[in-house]
């Protein structure tokens, strides 16, 4: 055997093994790439059942507990409850408030992560009943606490609370309205819908924070024409209400904090969607274009 030909074969098999080597790297590579990934995955937030069954959890006992203790306060240390004009139908309209448009209100917005796997179509009806009864029960809130000024003789509309509560109850009954035109049946165009759905997010957490601040204002305003002179010598029923609005900041925190992360958002169904649009583009091309 000439050296040229030994010299052949060595750079033959050299080249061999390098390609070998190179071979196995790559799968190396690809098998960690792989685990990689899926360890990452096995820790990625959405996996985070747990983590999120907590503060779903803790949402709920932070806003029971916050009406419990409003109607505690109204009950114990205000007399009870009553409709007949009497200072005991104002005691409604706090128990009202935190009722449904604060407690209600959230949970309504909160179901669209609880039940992010469901249907879209039954969420978004749980979604407008949840609003509806916190609509009619914010309502009802609201005409008792106008009905106790006209039997008192006091006049209304006249301080901070009042303003931002009106305000922030009619807001709440615009965002209703147009949720129910926009989203609940098939007035829009799936282009109109895409673009006012951040808005009506945004809104409804906007909302959200309104109803819990002007909730703060009432506290205070109420502890102030009640319990003025002993307020400051940390009175029972003060400490009562503090706690109180420390509760629904709280629950506004987790709320906010439930629905702004990425993770916990409901994953879009393409299936879900086109048959939406399909739906939508039925239902405009089915319309008589003349009388």
């Amino acid at each position: 055997m000439t050296k040229n030909s030994q010299e052949y074969k060595l750079q033959h098999i050299t080249v061999c093994v390098y390609q070998c080597v190179l071979q196995h790297l790559d799968v190396n590579k690809f098998c960690l790439s792989i685990s990689g990934s899926q360890t990452m995955d096995n820790f990625s937030p959405r996996h985070g059942g747990s983590v999120f069954a907590v503060l779903v959890g803790a949402s709920q006992v932070l806003g029971l507990v916050s009406v419990v203790l409003t109607g505690v306060w109204m009950g114990h240390y205000r007399g009870g409850f009553a409709w007949d004009g009497s200072a005991q139908e104002f005691n409604l309209h706090p128990l009202c408030m935190v009722l449904g448009l604060i407690f209600l209100h959230g949970d309504a917005i909160l179901v669209y992560r609880v039940f992010r796997n469901e249907a879209k179509k039954h969420v978004k009806l749980l979604h407008g009943t949840i609003h509806l009864l916190a609509l009619i029960i914010s309502i009802i809130g609201v005409v008792a606490v106008f009905d106790f000024h006209k039997a008192a003789k006091i006049q209304d509309m006249y301080s901070l609370h009042s303003w931002c509560g009106m305000g922030t109850l009619i807001l709440f009954c615009l965002q209703w309205v147009l949720g129910l035109l926009f989203f609940l049946f098939p007035v829009a165009s799936s282009w109109l819908r895409a673009t006012y759905l951040p808005i009506h997010v945004f809104c409804g957490l906007s909302l959200l924070v309104m109803a819990i601040g002007t909730s703060l204002l009432g506290i205070t305003e109420k502890l102030l024409f009640s319990i003025m002179s002993t307020y400051s010598q940390f009175a029972p029923e003060g400490v009562l209400a503090n706690i109180l609005g420390i509760l629904l900041v709280l629950y506004g925190v987790v709320l906010v904090y439930l629905i702004t992360r990425e993770e916990y958002r409901r994953i879009s169904d393409p299936e879900e969607e086109s048959l939406s649009v399909h739906f939508k583009n039925l239902t405009e091309s089915g319309l008589p274009t003349t009388p």
